[in-house]
């Protein structure tokens, strides 16, 4: 009797082990094939120049963690962020402005859902042979107004003032706008004008007496061996002086999307608020959410 119920003991473990194992092998496979299908696709984040730098990297390391996911990366501005995420085009439009003062149409505004992933300085850049340190803001916008003309009017040598100032699309030149010239627009006609922030910084390089702004993602150490950077009234853009409120030319960089999101959307979204794309923010010259929140 002891030797045939242990025997009986002995096949009723066995048969339970293998139900064990075949269930947990089935589980397994469950959710190898969630993970798979949730994060996969293709979409298009489209817009803001001074966002851009950050979005390309974190959609490289994103994709690197999601070999099934592809982000592609567009420039045109803020405006155009806006207006082709309003439009169904993209899935994500990238600005440095709140949708609402770069679309006109009401309705299509109010589609737009608003996902703040950082904020950015910027700051005020003339070219190499301009050794000055600061400007007032009011010495900014009389520059810019064309008030002022030569850089000895504002401590410099007697040298002609060349303005390059960014398109009317810029969310960079919008913030510029509200935030250093108190509402007013440049000079109509005055200077000459590029369409992003890249080509920005070649021309300060490329012109003597220029002045112009770009956001501190585009000002790299190698980046200050070919123009000046200034304080404005004193202060000099830094990430500290932002988050004390001390420097006034700032933004927070937002990424729309047209209803909530979700799948890839959604993930990548998440991704670029995340603790793990956090150092990617600071290095390249941004500041997290949850730093200006402090």
């Amino acid at each position: 009797m002891n030797i045939k119920r242990s025997k009986g003991i002995l096949l009723l473990l066995t048969v339970l082990m293998t139900m064990t194992i075949f269930v947990g092998c089935g589980k397994g496979k469950q959710n190898t094939k969630v993970e798979n299908t949730q994060i996969q696709g293709s979409i298009t984040t489209l817009g803001s120049s001074a966002l851009q730098p950050l979005v390309e990297q974190a959609a490289i390391e994103f994709s690197s963690k999601n070999p099934k996911a592809k982000i592609n990366v567009q420039g045109g501005g803020s405006g155009a962020g806006i207006n082709q995420v309003a439009s169904g085009n993209v899935e994500i439009g990238n600005s440095d402005v709140i949708a609402e003062n770069k679309i006109k149409d009401e309705k299509m505004a109010k589609e737009l859902v608003d996902h703040k992933v950082c904020a950015i300085g910027f700051a005020m850049v003339v070219s190499k042979d301009i050794n000055i340190k600061s400007l007032t803001s009011e010495q900014i916008t009389d520059i810019f107004t064309g008030k002022i003309n030569n850089w000895k009017q504002v401590g410099g040598e007697d040298k002609q003032i060349n303005i390059i100032n960014r398109g009317k699309s810029s969310g960079t030149r919008a913030t510029f706008i509200d935030t250093i010239m108190d509402g007013q627009s440049e000079k109509e006609g005055l200077g000459t004008t590029q369409d992003s922030s890249g080509n920005v910084r070649a021309a300060i390089k490329q012109t003597e007496g220029a002045i112009s702004y770009l956001a501190l993602s585009y000002i790299s150490e190698d980046v200050k061996k070919d123009l000046n950077t200034l304080s404005i009234d004193g202060v000099e853009p830094k990430e500290e002086n932002i988050i004390s409120g001390k420097y006034p030319f700032w933004s927070y960089e937002h990424m729309y999307t047209k209803g909530e999101p979700k799948g890839l959307t959604k993930a990548f979204l998440d991704y670029m608020v995340s603790k793990e794309n956090n150092d990617l923010i600071k290095k390249m010259g941004y500041i997290p959410m949850d730093e200006m929140q402090k």
